[in-house]
């Protein structure tokens, strides 16, 4: 089946280009999505009307994902995490950890333009590249740190100490 693509789709095309496919893909994924619509002769004019106006579109999200991209580089996400001996994280730093981390420093980043082929499993720094357009990537450095364990456990010592020194406080928040 011949569709027009209305976004990029990775490893079928770009907005706008006519591509062949599969029936079921089409059927199943990508009209259902609004990701493309079928080719007709009709469609095809419109196409033509959506291409110039994706180049228009396109030159002001490029103009904006550089200047993003601006923002972004200098930036260094720091994460603290529990890990073992070895430098190896007891959970992991993932794309949806990182976009939390940039929406809380007002960059509102989709998580799935976070290309981390893998959740970043041990201690150290890293650059993670972010697609920003087609033709823009920042790279934003991630450190990933080992959680303190003496900290941990003098905090968990100290609250120990504090609910067995006064335990009828503690009786009087259960009640």
């Amino acid at each position: 089946m011949e569709i027009i693509l209305k976004e990029d789709v990775a490893n079928l095309g770009f907005r706008g280009e006519v591509v062949k496919v599969a029936d079921g893909y089409a059927r199943n994924f990508l009209l259902p999505r609004k990701l493309a619509m079928q080719a007709t002769a009709a469609n095809k004019a419109v196409i033509e009307q959506m291409k110039a106006a994706a180049v228009r579109r396109s030159a002001s999200e490029k103009a904006k994902a550089e200047e993003l991209l601006t923002k972004l580089e200098p930036l260094v996400l720091s994460f603290t995490r529990k890990s073992g001996e070895a430098g190896h994280l007891f959970g992991s730093v993932t794309s949806s950890d990182i976009a939390a981390v940039l929406a809380a420093q007002g960059h509102e980043i989709d998580r799935r333009k976070i290309q981390l082929g893998d959740a970043i499993k041990s201690v150290g720094e890293f650059k993670v590249p972010i697609r920003l357009h087609r033709e823009v990537t920042a790279r934003v450095t991630v450190k990933v740190l080992a959680e303190a364990e003496e900290e941990t456990k003098a905090e968990e010592s100290a609250a120990a100490e504090t609910a067995a020194a006064d335990p009828a406080a503690e009786e009087a928040a259960a009640e």
